[in-house]
């Protein structure tokens, strides 16, 4: 089977670029024709130039992605002709391509789960493992209603927490800006205010202090800045400091809290697709953990995970870590007792997910009056430095 690259017009006289595998040029042109394509150039792709496509589905699109495909197969339209439909209808290059090479593969003979799996980085593990499963069990278009769902609801979470952050992000910015500008700008100029230097108050002293330093060094000040924001990057890059930047992130008071309600919400919804699907409740407990993407957490649950794989209780084992509330492993324990766990996950998913965004609005409320008063803070320290100055400034004029 060789590789070609193409050029071709479709109906409506659109010109359209793509990659196809043919054993022939021959049947290149056939396949394309019964797309409804009529190539006008080709070229093969030698072994060594031979690429993957490389797109990375964002959570929006997995959930459309996955509701336009359950529709398509519960309407008895077979995988192979429901994913060529989707990537006809695709219009942007780089997930058309994605979608053409998981067409091929399917064409080939692969299941869908290999096709998504051959494109590393496309999709999420997540997604493939469902895929497998409902592929395995027979029912890969309710498991596509169930993914969809669930990616739904996850960029809702996600889009809560943009937005939440939105308004702290520009007061943080706002900070920065009116420390620069009252330090650097406004400070200097009553500077020459005070002819004695001997008359100026030990707070205006200091706050010119600042204001000096701000002038002179503003470089290093954002210097600074930067090699921390780099700095906190590489350093996650580090397994031991990236344990303690987690570890620290979620035993922070009050708001530590409210991260791992976010963190739950999303690990209870994992757990509830993935036992949904058929897996093994080891195999959920590791990839719900993964998806948390929080090296403290993961730690604790490579305990978690042995004492499952020994005979314990699930609930008990998280319970033992600390790090999730007692009303879910309480209610964990509850659905393994009653053998309705499958029932239970899903409620405590959609439980969470309230919670998660009442967590959002409570951290973004924590933020804000701490911004708010750190500027004020800032603009009453520089008027309180520059009032003796004024005052100074008009008995003079008197």
């Amino acid at each position: 089977m060789n590789t070609y690259t193409y050029e071709a017009t479709d109906r409506s006289g659109r010109n359209v670029k793509g990659k196809m595998n043919a054993a022939t040029p021959q049947e290149l042109y056939d396949r394309l024709r019964e797309e409804g394509l009529f190539c006008s150039e080709y070229k093969q792709v030698q072994a060594n130039e031979k690429t993957r496509a490389k797109y990375k589905y964002k959570t929006k699109e997995l959930s459309l992605f996955c509701r336009q495909l359950a529709s398509m197969l519960a309407s008895g339209i077979n995988v192979v002709k429901a994913i060529h439909i989707l990537m006809t209808q695709e219009e942007k290059p780089k997930p058309k391509a994605v979608l053409q090479e998981i067409y091929e593969e399917v064409q080939r003979g692969s299941s869908f789960s290999d096709a998504l799996q051959s494109i590393e980085g496309a999709f999420p593990e997540l997604f493939v493992n469902m895929v497998a499963s409902g592929e395995a069990s027979g029912n890969l278009d309710l498991m596509m209603a169930r993914v969809s769902d669930h990616y739904a609801k996850e960029n809702r979470l996600q889009n809560t927490i943009k937005k939440g952050m939105t308004y702290p992000i520009i007061l943080v910015i706002l900070m920065i800006g009116v420390v620069f500008v009252l330090f650097g700008f406004v400070m200097p100029t009553f500077v020459d205010m005070f002819s004695n230097p001997d008359d100026i108050p030990d707070i205006t002293a200091f706050v010119m202090g600042i204001s000096d330093f701000f002038v002179e060094f503003w470089w290093l000040l954002l210097g600074l800045m930067v090699g921390s924001v780099f700095g906190i990057k590489f350093g996650l890059t580090i397994p031991a400091f990236r344990y303690q930047f987690d570890k620290a992130k979620i035993k922070i008071k009050g708001v530590g809290k409210l991260i791992v309600q976010i963190y739950l919400a999303r690990f209870s919804r994992t757990m509830a697709n993935l036992y949904a699907s058929g897996l093994q409740m080891v195999d959920c407990l590791e990839k719900s953990v993964a998806t948390l993407n929080n090296a403290y957490i993961s730690k604790n649950f490579e305990t978690v995970i042995e004492n499952v794989k020994r005979g314990e209780n699930v609930s008990d084992s998280i319970a033992a870590t600390g790090i999730f509330d007692a009303i879910f492993t309480s209610t964990l324990y509850i659905g393994e007792e009653s053998g309705r766990l499958d029932e239970v996950l899903e409620s405590s998913a959609d439980f969470y997910d309230e919670e998660s965004e009442t967590a959002v609005t409570k951290l973004v409320t924590m933020i804000e009056p701490v911004m708010i008063i750190f500027m004020g803070g800032m603009v009453m320290l520089v008027l309180a430095a520059v009032f003796p100055a004024m005052y100074g400034s008009f008995e003079g004029m008197a």
